[in-house]
């Protein structure tokens, strides 16, 4: 039987109170809540403390480039369909240095989760300023504050189509393996947005910061409605709302390119006739 035990415990590199800790044990309850092996799991990330979470699940992981993890999980899920695949990273590594592969992802909706630690910072480079960073935001490598308009994760992706879109908050560790559980569940591209405490170089969005502003959608809330899914995901200031912003079913990548059938590359054998004949047709 999966438990919450099952993938392990690890001595991290994190600050204490980071909230990176609370994702982390939310995404072991999601796990462990679906009934998943860590066999049957592989988180791909990044490069960012963030990107370090991989290293402290007992599961498959693999560690790329800087912004480089989407390219990575939709390859290894195309390659092995069985797996659940988990593009786990920070802010700055997905919607920065991966900007372009995080729309390309949208776009082609292959079926994997990806989940961003948004603690709205560069933590493992020391505190510069993020793509989520507020505008006019003092960072160690801005002190003259941000300059430019932060980037709105959730709205990009409710106005480029994709297909389940939301946010938590690493304080409400229930409400965000509740979230992550839907995520894996939804058959296609699914966006999990975390926000995060970075103590150490985010003086401005702390704990309290997010606590008194972020508040759960309830029932009256229709994901299903673009109109009413795009105004919640503008949202943002004295309250900002949390939850599944966006939801509907949409064709995934699999099914558009006819590979809902496919078996892991593992399985297939090869024709060495064909190959040859193939080759020497370019002689």
């Amino acid at each position: 039987m999966v438990s919450v035990e099952t993938y392990g415990e690890f001595e991290t590199a994190w600050c204490p109170g980071c909230g990176n800790f609370s994702i982390n044990k939310a995404m072991k309850q999601a796990l462990a809540g679906l009934g998943l092996a860590p066999s049957q799991v592989l988180l791909v990330s990044g490069i960012g403390q963030a990107a370090k979470a991989p290293h402290y699940l007992k599961c498959n992981a693999f560690n790329g480039l800087h912004g480089r993890a989407l390219p990575v999980a939709q390859g290894a899920k195309l390659s092995n369909p069985g797996l659940t695949v988990i593009a786990e990273s920070g802010d700055g590594c997905h919607y920065g240095e991966g900007g372009n592969h995080f729309l390309a992802a949208i776009r082609r909706n292959v079926n994997i989760t990806c989940l961003v630690h948004d603690n709205q910072i560069y933590g493992l480079t020391k505190g510069q300023a993020s793509p989520t960073t507020l505008q006019g935001q003092k960072t160690k490598a801005q002190p003259m504050g941000a300059t430019s308009e932060a980037f709105n994760p959730m709205a990009t992706a409710v106005a480029m189509g994709c297909g389940f879109v939301a946010r938590g908050f690493s304080g409400d560790i229930d409400h965000v393996a509740d979230l992550l559980q839907q995520a894996v569940q939804y058959e296609g591209f699914a966006l999990v947005d975390v926000f995060q405490p970075c103590v150490s170089f985010n003086k401005v969005n702390t704990f309290k910061w997010y606590k008194d502003r972020c508040y759960k959608l309830d029932e009256s809330h229709d994901p299903a409605d673009f109109g009413q899914a795009m105004a919640k995901a503008l949202e943002f200031g004295d309250k900002i709302p949390i939850g599944v912003i966006r939801r509907y079913d949409k064709p995934t990548f699999e099914q558009t390119a006819g590979r809902e059938d496919a078996k892991p590359l593992a399985y297939y054998t090869v024709d060495r006739d064909r190959l040859a004949s193939e080759m020497l047709s370019f002689a």
